[in-house]
């Protein structure tokens, strides 16, 4: 079984910075792909960033130039630095892992930490 924490949520002003960490706990060898997805009240999940093991990205258009997903498979962490924030960025933040490259369905929630941007 995996278990995903994150951390790295708070409350910044529009155009301010963020980092989200997330690591994974349990077996290493059951992930490969790990990303982030966002939930702001009343809409669905919706994903903002993963990567694969090996390194292929993927960005929701929205992000695109302003955050940067990373990990460190040795630590199985993964990280979004999250630029030039903006108050439409504010939701709850859940990191997700999967044993396949993609997080079309993942098999691992993290609990989620909010992000709050003030205009």
């Amino acid at each position: 079984q995996v278990q995903l924490v994150e951390s790295g949520g708070g409350l910044v002003q529009a155009g301010g910075s963020l980092r989200l960490s997330c690591a994974a706990s349990g077996s290493r060898f059951s992930i490969n792909a790990m990303g982030w997805f966002r939930q702001a009240p009343g809409k669905q999940r919706d994903v903002v960033a993963t990567m694969t093991r090996g390194g292929s990205t993927h960005y929701t258009d929205s992000v695109k130039g302003r955050f940067t997903i990373s990990r460190d498979n040795a630590k199985n962490t993964v990280y979004l630095q999250m630029n030039s924030l903006k108050p439409e960025d504010t939701a709850v933040y859940y990191c997700a892992a999967d044993p396949r490259p993609n997080l079309f369905t993942p098999d691992y929630w993290g609990q989620g930490t909010q992000v709050t941007v003030s205009s």
